[in-house]
């Protein structure tokens, strides 16, 4: 016994020391691209004491509560990395909730007391105070940390140059329109419902304006600036937070560890393939679309969705995740108006396959249905707007964005939503036809890193496994919505857009279902990384039928000819090495060179891109007729700075191009979005009544007249004729208090403007004005 206690002394003292050797390895790969995203926004000018504020938000307001209320619902996945991850995405969802409860209450102000009391709820109540730790451990070995670090790498690198592109205001420069209209939004929803346009006030807003919710509530807890939140703080973690959902998804499936890294970094990352081809195909490329921030939004939102699905039709109890699947399925619908309805079509689909295979887990799959259709009609009633009330049917009005079809048959096609059929499909010659068919399944082809995964449900393998009939089901009816629904703006490409991930988890799920050893697997991955990122390119052919017909065949010709090649030398080296054939081998290895391809694509032009930003010096303005000046952005932040959170102003900005005498693009978001006041007459582009005049006169809708003539009319005199009763008009119908008058914009603003208000600051071109 002595021996026994002086030999276990030792021992004891050096646990503590064997724990911290164990902890380090699994922390290291994290801190990685952690490091890298902190100094990718000091150098972006984001100010450290915001950067550490964020920090301290999202990990005590958004995920912690999240990963408690998570593990309450449906338990703890055994592992730090996935339970913080679903955490992330929970946690969106609950702070929306309370940011639900406060805009309709009026009670902003209590907001950030709502995290506090799930925190404070999970320490007092015994029942749940086990949920702050993992009961029974399962921890997934660092290799699985080392490849989700090196993808979220690459993730901060895309994200780097975005912000590269779009500095902090105030400064001289031009940006994405849809940016500053978001950011509108976002201080729109700091206030209390029902909210409205803040760029025509007294307009009922309808639009899917969650993710700029979610920014609101960012802004408002932690007191940073908007701008600051929309331009730099928020999309990267929630960017961060999709590839570990998708990541979570692909392990569910596979049931193996380097399928769920995989699958969570391709989901996200990877790109359809390209192989030295002049374009990419029509439909869509990347689900990370960085200028459409409720896209990025939906992405978690939507994986933790389809999460729920996957259990329920794979047999599994929701139990207590039941009260997740209802407002999760609303906040999808209310994050993208094309998010949700893919959703419904897989539950559709894999229901019926329920009902003569499984009849066990029937019920529970058509409730589901049931839910998420329902929050599909409700998104029609509180949200949808715009854009998502033109959609109409027009097969091939994708091409319309696809330049081998826009430079030679469609060369004389508008987007018309009045056609069944675009023009030149509509009048194309047989050889035409045959080039539409042709370029039509290039594309197809060049999606296979996401389309192979429909393959699942022919295999013997998969074919009877439900999971693989819901992924199937939601990537054919975004691929259909895609090609066969008709857009002003060719947003009907999000409803592929958005499926993209799940298809792409579905192929690496047929991928780690199949192979039975390591080899094929890494061979094919980095033959077609490799092959993806150093194929030579073609050059953009002329204008004709001929020329690009072949531009885009022989990249898949000569890629044919090389994976011949390797597979025939592979095979003689094995043959060589160990006198067998290794034939079942093929097509594994070509599988996972079609998934390494799309990821190599996306690698190498993200690499490509991040090198050029940190290489060269941030993008100058190329469009000065629509560039916003330093100035005029200091006059809008002072105003912000300066008027009441309700104020109405009046502005006489509203083109993109300042000054457009003869035609207006109404999409100048910037006044509202800086200011974050509401404006009588800002820009109408994005109205409903705009979208619904597409094509009338033979303008696209951003061009069309603003929609309120009459005060339109008024709000122009006020500032080029400045006679007092116009003035006391615009006071006295719309409360406004405050007058944003550029000298840029069109028709000028009057030199007595300042005999009927108070002019209060001046900056270049601006003046801003308070009414008595």
């Amino acid at each position: 016994m002595t021996t026994t206690v002086l030999s276990a002394e030792p021992a004891e003292a050096q646990v503590p020391r064997r724990k911290k050797t164990q902890l380090f390895p699994r922390i290291l790969p994290w801190i990685v691209p952690a490091a890298l995203a902190v100094g990718g926004l000091v150098q972006t000018d984001t100010p450290i004491p915001d950067i550490a504020l964020y920090v301290l938000y999202l990990g005590l307001g958004v995920v912690l509560p999240g990963t408690l209320v998570h593990r309450a619902l449906r338990g703890s996945r055994g592992n730090w990395p996935e339970d913080l991850g679903l955490g992330a995405a929970t946690g969106l969802l609950v702070m929306l909730v309370g940011w639900a409860l406060a805009a309709a209450t009026g009670l902003q102000a209590l907001l950030p007391g709502w995290p506090l009391l799930i925190l404070v709820l999970f320490a007092a109540v015994p029942r749940l105070r086990g949920h702050w730790r993992i009961a029974e451990p399962e921890p997934l070995p660092v290799r699985w940390s080392w490849i989700m670090a090196g993808g979220l790498v690459v993730v901060v690198v895309i994200i780097y140059t975005w912000w590269r592109s779009n500095p902090l205001p105030p400064v001289t420069a031009v940006y994405y329109q849809d940016l500053m209209y978001h950011l509108a939004l976002v201080h729109e929803m700091t206030r209390s419902m029902p909210f409205q346009v803040p760029q025509l006030a007294g307009n009922t807003l309808r639009y899917t304006y969650l993710a700029d919710a979610d920014m609101a509530v960012g802004s408002m807890v932690t007191r940073i600036d908007p701008s600051v939140v929309l331009f730099r703080l928020w999309i990267l973690p929630v960017a961060a937070t999709a590839v570990f959902v998708a990541a979570v998804l692909a392990r569910d499936l596979a049931g193996k560890w380097w399928a769920g890294a995989l699958g969570g970094v391709v989901a996200i990352l990877g790109r359809p393939l390209v192989l030295g081809a002049p374009v990419g195909p029509a439909g869509g490329g990347t689900p990370l679309v960085l200028l459409s921030p409720s896209q990025v939004y939906a992405l978690p939102l939507v994986g933790l969705l389809v999460l729920l699905a996957v259990d329920l039709v794979r047999g599994r109890r929701l139990r207590w995740a039941w009260l997740l699947v209802g407002p999760l399925a609303l906040a999808c619908a209310g994050a993208k108006s094309s998010a949700l309805p893919p959703v419904v079509a897989g539950m559709l689909v894999v229901t019926v396959m329920l009902w003569f295979k499984h009849r066990e887990r029937f019920a529970g799959a058509l409730t589901f249905l049931g839910v998420v259709a329902a929050a599909t009609v409700l998104q029609t009633k509180l949200f949808a707007g715009g854009g998502a009330s033109v959609l109409g049917l027009q097969p091939f009005a994708l091409l319309n964005g696809f330049a081998p079809y826009k430079a030679t048959i469609g060369y004389q096609d508008k987007i018309d939503g009045s056609r069944f059929l675009p023009f030149g499909v509509a009048n194309a010659s047989a050889a035409g036809l045959v080039f539409i068919a042709g370029i039509t399944v290039w594309c197809m082809l060049m999606q296979g890193p996401r389309l192979l995964s429909l393959a699942a449900i022919g295999t013997r393998r998969t074919r009877g496994e439900p999971a693989a009939w819901l992924l199937a089901g939601m990537t054919l009816s975004g691929l259909g919505a895609a090609w066969l629904l008709w857009h002003p703006s060719l947003s009907q490409a999000y409803f592929f857009i958005g499926v993209i991930p799940f298809a792409t988890v579905g192929t690496v799920w047929l991928l780690a279902d199949h192979e039975r050893g390591w080899r094929p697997v890494v061979a094919g991955l980095l033959a077609g990384g490799l092959w993806s990122a150093l194929a030579p390119p073609v050059a953009i052919p002329p204008h004709k039928v001929v020329s690009w017909a072949w531009a885009l065949t022989w990249p898949l010709l000569r890629t044919a000819l090389l994976a011949a090649v390797v597979i025939a030398i592979g095979l003689a080296v094995w043959r060589f090495a160990t006198k067998r054939m290794a034939w079942r081998a093929i097509p594994i290895a070509l599988l996972a060179a079609v998934v390494g391809a799309g990821l190599g694509s996306g690698f190498d032009q993200r690499v490509q891109d991040g090198y050029r930003a940190l290489t060269n010096p941030p993008p100058t303005p190329n469009k000065p007729a629509s560039e916003v000046t330093g100035a005029e952005m200091t006059a809008a932040l002072w105003l912000q700075k300066h008027s009441g959170d309700d104020d109405v102003i009046a502005t006489n900005v509203h083109c993109v191009a300042i000054s457009s005498p003869d035609l207006c693009d109404a999409r100048a978001f910037w006044v509202s979005g800086l200011s974050g006041r509401r404006a009588v007459v800002e820009s109408w582009g994005y109205t409903d009544q705009a979208v619904a005049q597409d094509g009338v006169n033979g303008q696209r809708y951003n061009f069309q007249p603003a929609p309120e003539q009459p005060v339109y009319q008024l709000n122009q005199r006020v500032f080029q004729s400045a006679r007092a009763a116009d003035v006391a008009e615009l006071r006295r119908q719309f409360n406004v208090r405050w007058l944003f008058a550029d000298q840029r914009a069109t028709g000028g603003v009057s030199p007595d403007l300042g005999k009927v208000a108070t002019a209060r600051f001046s900056d270049g071109p601006v003046t801003v004005y308070q009414l008595p």
